[in-house]
C-alpha cells in the first residue's frame, strides 16, 4: 500500500532528516514509515506556533535567532501579512519595532482605531533571510503551509498584505500596482494590498494614498 502523507507529515520527516544531516549523517538506509509516530497537522494555533518555532525545513533556520510565527489575537477580524522577518525584528524578537514597525502600529491604532492586540500580524516567510538576500521560491514553498494553516485557524474578515513581495508570494500575481488599495477575493477572504511601511519611508509622498487605502480597509471591518 502506498502511504500518501499530508503536508505536515512531510514536514516532520524533513525536519528529522535535516537534524541527521546537521550532526554529520550523509546517508541513511531505507526505512519503513511507522504511521503512528508521524506528527499530524496541528490541532490549534498553539500547536502550530510550536511547529513554526521548531521548523528546520530550509536553510533560513540557520541564520535566524528564532522563527516568528505571528503576534496578536486568535479571534482577529484583521490579519496583516508582511513578506519576511526583518533583521531588527529577528534581533529583538519583536514585531512592531524600528521606524517601519512604528508606522505600521500608527496605521493600526491611529487610523483603523484598533489595538495591535486585537489584530493578527504575521509573515509569509517566518524567518529572516540571509543578509539582504530575497528568499527563494523553495523557501516560500517550505513555509507557506504555516501561513495557510494560520488562516484556517484565525479566519479573519480581512487580509492586508504589506508590499509587492508579500502580495506576489501569496497570490502569485505580479500586478501589485494595479490592485493596490482594491478589495480582492482570495480564498473567500477580502484581501487588500497596500504599500509596505518601509516603502513609505523612502517615498513619503505616498502616505496620502495609503491613508485612503486604510479607509477602504476600515469599511470592510
Amino acid at each position: 500500500m502506498v502511504l500518501i502523507l499530508n503536508s505536515y507529515q512531510n514536514l516532520s520527516l524533513l525536519q528529522n532528516l535535516y537534524k541527521l544531516r546537521a550532526i554529520g549523517f550523509e546517508y541513511i538506509d531505507h526505512f519503513t514509515l511507522n504511521e503512528q509516530i508521524v506528527h499530524t497537522k496541528p490541532r490549534n494555533i498553539q500547536e502550530l506556533q510550536k511547529s513554526i518555532l521548531k521548523c528546520h525545513l530550509c536553510d533560513l533556520s540557520k541564520s535566524r535567532s528564532q522563527a516568528m510565527g505571528g503576534f496578536g489575537s486568535m479571534d482577529a477580524d484583521l490579519m496583516i501579512i508582511d513578506y519576511t522577518v526583518s533583521q531588527i525584528q529577528d534581533a529583538n524578537n519583536d514585531y512592531y519595532i524600528g521606524r517601519s514597525g512604528e508606522i505600521l502600529k500608527n496605521m493600526v491604532e491611529n487610523v483603523l482605531n484598533i489595538s495591535i492586540d486585537e489584530i493578527y500580524y504575521t509573515h509569509t516567510i517566518k524567518c529572516k533571510p540571509f543578509h539582504t538576500n530575497k528568499p527563494s521560491q523553495s523557501e516560500w514553498n517550505s513555509c507557506k503551509n504555516h501561513l495557510y494553516t494560520q488562516l484556517e485557524f484565525i479566519r479573519p474578515k480581512v487580509l492586508v498584505v504589506l508590499g509587492e513581495d508579500a502580495y506576489t508570494a501569496l497570490v502569485g500575481d505580479t500586478n501589485f500596482e494595479h490592485v493596490r488599495g482594491h478589495i480582492i477575493n482570495f480564498k473567500n477572504y477580502k484581501l487588500i494590498p497596500i504599500y509596505h511601511p518601509q516603502y513609505l519611508l523612502r517615498n513619503p509622498e505616498l502616505k496620502k494614498i495609503t491613508l485612503n487605502d486604510l479607509k477602504t480597509i476600515k469599511t470592510c471591518l
